[in-house]
């Protein structure tokens, strides 16, 4: 099983993912409380800059970081944290957005439930 939920929330139990690329402002280690920083497998920076949160832009922004998902180097780090899956049982995706809905733990948890 794999969920995500906000750094600022951070109450399930599980094997914990951080998966932005860069760290949550304002939060310690211990608060974040991740078990492995995967920054290599969030959106591109130039992604990230040009999606902002923008609302209006999710779409777009999906379809762009699947694509960037899609590499071969990518893949590979979408192979791991499947067999994290397979050994923990449950995976918490961590993210710092703001908005639950639109960010790139949602589009990486629909992206990792397809894979096998």
């Amino acid at each position: 099983m794999i969920l995500t939920e906000g750094v600022y929330r951070n109450k399930e139990k599980g094997f914990k993912i951080l998966v932005d690329r860069v760290w949550p402002r304002g939060l310690t280690k211990e608060k974040v409380a991740a078990d492995i920083w995967e920054k290599d497998i969030a959106p591109s920076n130039a992604l990230r800059k040009w999606f902002s949160h923008d609302e209006s832009k999710w779409a777009e922004f999906k379809k762009k970081y699947e694509k960037e998902l899609a590499s071969a180097e990518n893949i590979e780090k979408l192979k791991y944290i499947k067999s994290l899956e397979r050994k923990y049982g449950k995976i918490i995706l961590l993210f710092g957005a703001k908005d639950e809905v639109r960010n790139q733990a949602v589009v990486l948890k629909e992206v990792l439930d397809k894979i096998r």
